[in-house]
């Protein structure tokens, strides 16, 4: 009885989603850390998350719930990172994975780790961002690349894919050659670049906070701005917007959290590209509404994903990178194939 109503009035329609998807993280929060190798009791679980570490299951429930935080923080960021490249290049196939920024972010650490000796999470924070940029930038360059030489307009959607995808297996290729022969660092390299959240501790996650809150600051205050830029630039410089200060603007925001993130988990992809879409589905284009929506979205969808990695594959697991692949690639097909796909 509610439907014509509710599609009459988005205001209830977005709040409903959001106490759904705010209620889901709650969920999602508690089975995570619940289930894993072994499953425990509601009772273990409260009396762990009371500060109780007596018992084993009290015990998994501490060691559960650093893990699970960066769950909810990582994918929160990737989606957030996901829809502000999506609206900043116009393009539905952008997603800090598929456009290279996640793998320069991982070629930076990489090297890092393996000429300069980075060890920990917090030393990989700058040289992941300064990765994540570097690639965005030589991403966009190839992209823009017209028959006459450097022309902006010329980086259409299938060219920043495209591009993205080059430079992207590039990047990789180089992340094996700098690890070919380093059998000191290689396991743990090729274990953090499949991505993953296993290794959370709430000291790396305090040192890269800042950086993350910075991010999502940046990219939600853009949000009226992405609102003209999809208007395209000309609509929007006529309604008063700086294009290129607000295009460069909501990128910085977007390149800090995908870099930030990697520097944590490595890099995941998919998160930024799947969810933005679907929450357009349920909320709309317009980015106030669109952004935060995504942001609980984005935590739900890699808390569930790391969930099913544990459960899935007892008493082992499986990373959540290799997880968010299963969903997002058949996905990313799926928006390929579709007709509309030159412009939000």
């Amino acid at each position: 009885m509610s439907s014509p109503a509710v599609r009459a009035r988005p205001g209830v329609r977005r709040s409903a989603w959001t106490l759904a998807l705010l209620g889901a993280i709650v969920v999602l929060a508690l089975l995570s850390v619940a289930f894993g190798a072994r499953v425990v009791s509601p009772g273990e679980v409260w009396a762990g998350l009371a500060g109780s570490a007596e018992g084993f299951g009290e015990a998994a429930v501490a060691k559960r719930v650093p893990r699970t935080v960066l769950a909810l923080v990582a994918g929160a960021a990737l989606a957030v990172s996901g829809v502000v490249m999506q609206g900043v290049t116009r393009n539905p196939l952008a997603d800090p994975g598929i456009l290279g920024v996640n793998m320069g972010a991982a070629l930076a650490v990489v090297v890092g780790i393996a000429h300069f000796g980075l060890r920990s999470a917090t030393s990989f924070i700058w040289v992941a961002i300064a990765g994540a940029a570097l690639a965005a930038l030589v991403v966009y360059a190839i992209a823009s690349l017209g028959p006459n030489g450097f022309h902006a307009g010329a980086a259409t959607p299938l060219k920043l894919a495209l591009s993205g995808a080059a430079v992207s297996a590039a990047l990789a290729s180089f992340v094996s050659a700098v690890i070919l022969g380093r059998n000191d660092i290689a396991s743990g390299v090729r274990s953090w670049q499949i991505g993953g959240v296993g290794g959370a501790d709430f000291g790396s996650m305090a040192a890269v906070a800042p950086f993350l809150a910075g991010g999502l600051a940046v990219s939600l205050l853009a949000a009226k701005a992405l609102n003209s830029l999809a208007l395209g630039d000309e609509l929007a410089a006529g309604l008063g917007e700086r294009v290129g200060l607000a295009r460069g603007l909501a990128s910085l925001g977007a390149i800090v959290l995908a870099g930030a993130v990697t520097a944590l988990t490595g890099p995941i992809g998919f998160v930024g590209l799947v969810v933005p879409h679907v929450v357009r589905l349920l909320v709309g284009s317009d980015h106030r509404w669109l952004l935060p929506l995504s942001a609980l979205a984005g935590a739900a969808l890699l808390t569930a994903a790391d969930i099913v990695g544990r459960v899935v594959a007892r008493p082992a697991e499986i990373d959540v990178g290799i997880v968010t692949a299963l969903v997002g690639a058949p996905f990313f097909i799926y928006i390929v194939r579709r007709q509309k796909v030159r412009e939000l």
